[in-house]
């Protein structure tokens, strides 16, 4: 039976849970998530998890933070001027804000508190500095590299 290798295209349903079995993400009632296993696609814990396996096969495993999202960076926790965001925009602690970085890049940021004068942003990944545990199968190799 074929083996998910590097380049090959494959498709896997998931389901993401943090340590303590809180669900962040499942494929559960959509396509199967479809990715060139070793690309980058995914993050990298989970994609090296997928080398290897065969269509069909089940595997659960738990995923340190470094393989994830990455160790959670207090760098990425900023204050801004209240009136540096568009009035319009929900600025309560929890809401998702895009801003451009200074080359142009797209950054997420996650409102953590609001003040009178300043708005604290967090632009880590909400996962990152998480272990994730993920229940995988390989559901299909769509093309062999």
């Amino acid at each position: 039976m074929a083996q998910a290798k590097t380049g090959d295209l494959v498709r896997i349903h998931y389901t993401g849970t943090l340590t303590d079995g809180t669900q962040f993400d499942s494929s559960e009632g959509r396509d199967p998530l479809e990715f060139t296993v070793g690309s980058g696609q995914i993050i990298p814990g989970l994609d090296q998890e997928v080398q290897g396996m065969a269509v069909g096969e089940k595997s659960t495993v738990t995923i340190p933070a470094e393989q994830a999202y990455g160790p959670h960076d207090p760098q990425s926790i900023q204050q801004v001027p209240r009136d540096a965001i568009p009035s319009e925009v929900n600025i309560q602690p929890g809401a998702q804000l895009q801003a451009q970085t200074q080359s142009g890049q797209t950054v997420q940021l996650t409102v953590v508190e609001v003040d009178e004068d300043s708005v604290t942003v967090d632009g880590n990944h909400p996962l990152a500095g998480r272990d994730l545990v993920f229940a995988v199968e390989l559901v299909e190799i769509v093309k062999a590299a």
